[in-house]
């Protein structure tokens, strides 16, 4: 058995290498996953590795051109949405010898480029940026060097691949849904944009401007509203409080995230009023807290682990050397539950819609 050194000293590859009886190019061999090593010598090398504790040095990797890191920028760590990503991500990774490294980009564009600069700076393998603010030149001047997969905006490019959600077939969803349980005065709380020159891709602006459509094809472009500020939970608590504060009031909210719309319930509950009887609340996203039993949130789904794991796919796929562009769209569904029932006060016959 090959003597791994005193105590606190890093396990080398020379010292698995001399553990398992095999050279150190053998070991570098199956650190790579490459060709050239019979099964037998691999299952020797990894049973060394995880016999000793060894964990290759990520400044060695990355001279040789891999670090076996995944860089993963989010605007924020608060919606509970983008833990489902994390977890389809994770899962694609496993099995593999790649790790996701986290950063926050923050509400501005400045924070976003300082969070994106340190993962080109820490030598990842690839990146996933979700809802990112930048504009799409600065994402193909990043995806330029880094492999990268773009989440959430609807945008091609030939330079990083995308994964979005039909965020206009989802808004129809639901919209459709409140107006079928016989509501009129349906509102929205919507997003101020705060992204770089592509207003038209972004899901919040797609998402606003189809429940505007949907509406005014029911005839019902008199009752639009919308409250426009973010999709968490205090932007979703102000947005209603300004929604309940107009006359009349809506009788159904859409907000257009789940985290938005657990703020709206909350102030719908300050106020007094009960969820469904006196207004219907439905969300976008689906996270695990809508289907709470005490929550029961109507709402979309776009399969948050899905995405992540595709675009885990994606990106494994561009750093193994794949350059063409791929570009992947979710398909929603409606989950309806106890936030949306038909309106106390149904309309009168002269302000039926269809």
């Amino acid at each position: 058995m090959a003597e791994t050194g005193g105590r606190g000293r890093r396990v080398t590859i020379a010292d698995v290498a001399d553990h398992a009886r095999v050279s150190t190019t053998s070991v570098s061999k199956v650190l790579r996953n490459a060709y050239g090593v019979s099964p037998a010598t691999r299952l020797r090398v990894q049973a060394a590795i995880d016999e000793l504790g060894y964990r290759p040095h990520n400044a060695a990797r990355a001279m040789r051109g891999r670090t076996f890191t995944i860089g993963v920028l989010l605007p924020h760590i608060s919606n509970p949405f983008f833990a489902e990503i994390l977890d389809g991500l994770t899962e694609q990774l496993g099995g593999t010898d790649y790790q996701a490294i986290i950063v926050q980009g923050g509400r501005d564009d400045a924070s976003e480029r300082r969070a994106v600069d340190a993962l080109v700076d820490r030598q990842v393998d690839g990146m996933l940026m979700v809802a990112p603010l930048s504009s799409k030149s600065r994402l193909e001047e990043v995806a330029a060097g880094t492999p990268t997969v773009v989440l959430g905006p609807h945008e091609r490019s030939t330079v990083y691949d995308s994964v979005n959600d039909d965020d206009e077939a989802g808004t129809e969803l639901v919209v459709e849904h409140l107006i079928r349980l016989g509501h009129r005065r349906v509102a929205h709380i919507g997003q101020r944009d705060a992204g770089r020159g592509r207003p038209a891709t972004t899901l919040h602006i797609i998402r606003e401007r189809t429940y505007r459509r949907v509406m005014t094809e029911h005839g019902l472009a008199a009752e639009i509203a919308v409250a426009t500020t973010s999709y968490t939970e205090d932007g979703g608590h102000r947005g209603m409080q300004e929604l309940l504060g107009r006359d009349p009031r809506p009788t159904a909210v859409f907000a257009g995230a789940d985290l938005a719309a657990f703020g709206a319930l909350a102030a719908l509950h300050e106020t007094g009023l009960a969820v469904p009887a006196d207004v219907s609340l439905a969300g976008y996203d689906n996270t695990r807290s809508a289907g709470l039993a005490h929550i029961a949130l109507t709402t979309v789904d776009q399969d948050g682990v899905m995405m992540g794991r595709t675009a885990g796919r994606l990106l494994l796929e561009r750093i193994g050397g794949r350059t063409s562009s791929v570009r992947f769209s979710v398909t929603p569904t409606l989950i309806v539950r106890r936030t949306t029932a038909p309106p106390s006060e149904p309309p009168s016959d002269s302000s039926q819609v269809t």
